[in-house]
């Protein structure tokens, strides 16, 4: 697509937050951008605007039949001024993926990647700079088309808007408490699990409020059929070092394919430590723990970017993992993504994109 994108400036701008009292996803920059589509025309009209409620018809399928996919990044100011993304091109492809899944249409991947640029120029003041800051950028596409036959759209909107944040979790880098979720199901194989759609979230909303009631950050998923194999937990991808070796589930259709787990991965086999990825129950991280061979859990994802986990909740068994403290994997990892995403390392393997 080379379409020229069309940029209207908003006449009132708003004032910033203050960056050292940043929480995630609550304040906006002055501008967005808004591509549409239509069926017989292809993606067209790619527009910066002031930042705005939009207007969409009662019908609108997005309200009833829930396509609706999104992804996230985070965008850094470098000490000399320029912008770095981390690996935005693997969330085009990401969102390619979940546009396929839902029967949406795809998107050119380097266009939109353009388009966040361009978008990012506009609103480059609103980049927070102080340590553990970002500014989170959310694209999103929804069906448009007032239709309430059960179909695929025939319109869609791509938006993509920008939020200055703070750490995801308010107590910064400390290991949190996670509670074993074994009532409800985020995702089953076959379904949407794979695909970061709307959805998916919705249905993970009720048990983390219930965790929570009970003092725990997040839930652990288990797979939906057999109740006893690790998925996710809560929106992030889960890894367990257990004997000295880092274990993650295998992507199996129902499990996202986070962009920060691939970076993970590769760290950890450039640096010699052992990786797994394969099928893991409940039950082995319990004997690992009770054989004193479970030395570090830890979430990954593009929000908190590594979650150290210090306690598990399983039943009626409450796992202590390494007395509660970061673990020294966690906080290289966490150390050495951060300091590619913010330009204080050396990107040896191409991963930002700076401008």
């Amino acid at each position: 697509m080379s379409e020229e994108i069309k940029v209207q400036l908003t006449t009132q701008p708003g004032e910033k937050p203050d960056s050292t009292n940043l929480s995630f996803g609550k304040f906006f920059t002055d501008h967005m951008f808004i591509m549409d589509y239509h069926k017989d025309k292809g993606w067209y009209d790619p527009r910066i605007v002031p930042y705005a409620p939009i207007a969409m018809d009662p019908a609108a399928m997005v309200f009833h039949y829930g396509q609706a996919v999104f992804e996230g990044m985070k965008a850094y100011l470098t000490e000399s001024g320029k912008v770095l993304l981390f690996r935005p091109d693997q969330n085009m492809k990401r969102l390619n993926r979940s546009n396929e899944r839902l029967g949406m249409p795809e998107i050119d991947g380097e266009f939109v990647i353009h388009a966040i640029k361009t978008l990012i120029e506009v609103d480059k003041s609103w980049i927070p700079t102080e340590k553990g800051t970002s500014l989170y950028v959310r694209p999103f596409i929804i069906a448009t088309e007032p239709c309430l036959g059960v179909r695929s759209s025939y319109t869609y909107q791509l938006i993509v808007i920008l939020s200055p944040v703070g750490a995801y979790y308010s107590s910064g880098l400390e290991p949190v408490k996670i509670n074993v979720e074994s009532s409800y199901t985020r995702a089953v194989r076959g379904g949407i699990g794979f695909a970061k759609a709307a959805g998916n979230y919705a249905a993970s909303i009720k048990a983390q409020e219930n965790a929570k009631k009970e003092g725990y950050s997040q839930v652990l998923w288990l797979d939906a059929i057999e109740k006893k194999y690790i998925e996710e937990v809560g929106s992030m991808n889960i890894f367990f070092k257990i004997g000295g070796t880092v274990i993650t589930p295998a992507i199996n259709g129902s499990i996202l394919e986070g962009v920060t787990r691939s970076s993970v991965i590769t760290l950890l086999q450039e640096w010699g430590v052992p990786v797994e990825e394969r099928k893991l129950s409940i039950e082995e991280i319990y004997e690992a723990y009770t054989n004193g061979k479970l030395e570090e859990v830890f979430g990954t994802g593009t929000a908190a970017v590594i979650s150290p986990v210090g306690e598990l909740h399983w039943n009626e068994h409450t796992m202590k993992i390494n007395d509660g403290k970061i673990g020294e994997v966690s906080q290289k990892l966490y150390d050495t993504i951060t300091g590619l995403q913010s330009g204080h390392l050396p990107d040896t393997r191409n991963w930002t994109l700076t401008f």
